[in-house]
């Protein structure tokens, strides 16, 4: 299941708020949009943008050109505002965007805690085993996987339910490739429009909480929107699922070890304490999160008291072992994915930069001021199936265009579910093509683009008219 933690990072790391850049340095700040530093920078940013796209062929690790991206441009800013005598602009800007950064660093780092302990107390496993030793027949597991994958995004976002899903459908239908990679891109689709209606859902919609823009519960007027992205293409996909039922595998009974049922309990306590932090107290959620975090922790004495006591009583018995092993928090922080995290960082501070010397500016006036609210968000959507999501919505936010909450609703919504569209348009699509390799690709997504963009335009349609 380590995959499904990596997974995990991925989609979580996506909730980094945005700094106002217009309202705290607009004094004395530069416009280097026309500027040889301005055109260096940008270049930068797509040369590493481009190494991090061919990250497979490469075997180069995303967050090596990002983080020296990063660096450089952020520097090209300091040398152009130093020769103009400016030296405490640039400092200030970056200063607060790495300390937004770091806030979120925290929130992840305890999410991913959370997780990885559930993995190693085996409540994935557990779930998966109750799926596939049901004599469910193809189309009921189609519906079923799809309808998990929609449910549990929310919450456990959607990278990691997706994973989940994908392992239950090539453990039942590895005799059928035709199912497991339709079965795949419903798994995909559902997962994006479960998370989009959730701040917890995807990295999209926790980076519009974050930044105090949409209040928690307004993200849920976005369930009817994104079950309708959901189904429509589920729908007519479902035709096309194959008859029969598959054979059960020869796979031994799976239970939750001692102490998971509580863990999952503390994970939903930690989201709460989280929720009420942010929007009752106006702390950084960060703070609730790590507060939670020390409800693991006092759990995690309590199971590692538990197992001495019973090493110790088993000890005293020649010959006996002790079911389970030892609870450590920190070795589940240490399994972080490092890269990921560091990857992300490099995405803030670069596309914060380019925001900084303006280009993000003239962007927002071209979307937003000449295409409109309503085109301009439907074509965030459209472009984050073909760049991830992450530096789309990121730019979105650092623009900070005037938008009614419709508007703010609608870009969110398009970001967590455009994705969809293609197999390389959310970290869903592009881990289960590594995962169901051979039975899920490009063009096997591909070929449902039509019954997704459907799905895409009507959801649009149904926010706008009862939003």
């Amino acid at each position: 299941m380590k995959i499904v933690f990596n997974s995990m990072l991925f989609n979580l790391f996506l909730f980094l708020p945005l700094p106002a850049w217009s309202s705290e340095f607009d004094i004395n700040r530069l416009n280097l949009t026309s500027e040889t530093a301005g055109y260096i920078a940008l270049f930068i940013f797509f040369l590493a943008y481009t190494l991090v796209i061919f990250e497979e062929k490469l075997h180069l690790q995303k967050s090596k050109p990002v983080l020296i991206a990063a660096g450089l441009i952020w520097a090209l800013i300091a040398f152009a505002y130093q020769s103009q005598g400016l030296t405490d602009q640039v400092s200030n800007a970056l200063r607060h965007n790495f300390l937004e950064y770091s806030e979120l660093f925290f929130f992840l780092l305890v999410a991913m805690t959370y997780i990885s302990a559930m993995i190693e107390r085996g409540v994935f496993d557990a779930l998966h085993y109750r799926l596939v030793s049901r004599e469910f027949s193809y189309k009921q597991l189609f519906w079923i996987t799809g309808l998990l994958a929609f449910f549990i995004s929310p919450i456990a976002d959607n990278l990691t339910t997706a994973l989940i899903m994908c392992t239950v459908v090539l453990t039942v239908g590895a005799s059928k490739p035709e199912f497991v990679g339709i079965a795949c891109v419903n798994i995909v689709v559902a997962a994006n429009a479960g998370g989009a209606f959730s701040p917890f859902g995807d990295i999209t919609t926790l980076m519009v909480w974050q930044k105090d823009i949409l209040d928690f519960w307004t993200f849920f007027k976005l369930f009817i929107p994104s079950l309708i992205n959901f189904a429509i293409p589920a729908a007519i996909m479902h035709r096309y699922i194959p008859n029969g039922r598959p054979e059960l595998p020869d796979e031994e009974n799976l239970s939750i070890k001692h102490g998971g049922i509580v863990i999952i309990i503390l994970f939903l306590s930690t989201i709460a304490t989280s929720i009420v932090f942010h929007q009752f107290l106006h702390l950084p959620p960060a703070f609730g999160m790590l507060m939670g975090l020390g409800y693991l922790k006092m759990f995690g004495y309590y199971l590692r008291t538990a197992f001495r006591r019973e090493q110790s009583s088993f000890d005293m018995i020649p010959g006996s072992e002790v079911s389970g092993s030892a609870f450590d928090v920190f070795s589940h922080i240490a399994k972080s994915e490092w890269d990921t995290l560091f990857f992300f960082y490099g995405v803030i501070m670069s596309v914060g930069g380019l925001g900084f010397i303006g280009y993000l500016s003239l962007t927002s006036e071209l979307m937003y001021g000449e295409m409109g609210a309503t085109s301009a968000n439907i074509l965030v959507g459209i472009l984050s199936a073909i760049v991830d999501n992450i530096p789309i919505m990121f730019a979105v936010l650092t623009m900070n265009p005037e938008m009614p909450e419709i508007q703010w609703l609608l870009v969110t919504l398009t970001a967590g579910v455009g994705g969809s569209l293609l197999s390389i348009g959310s970290a869903a699509g592009v881990a289960l093509m590594g995962q169901a390799r051979g039975y899920y690709t490009f063009f096997s997504h591909l070929k449902w683009t039509p019954a997704i963009a459907l799905g895409y335009f009507i959801s649009i349609y149904a926010h706008l008219l009862i939003n």
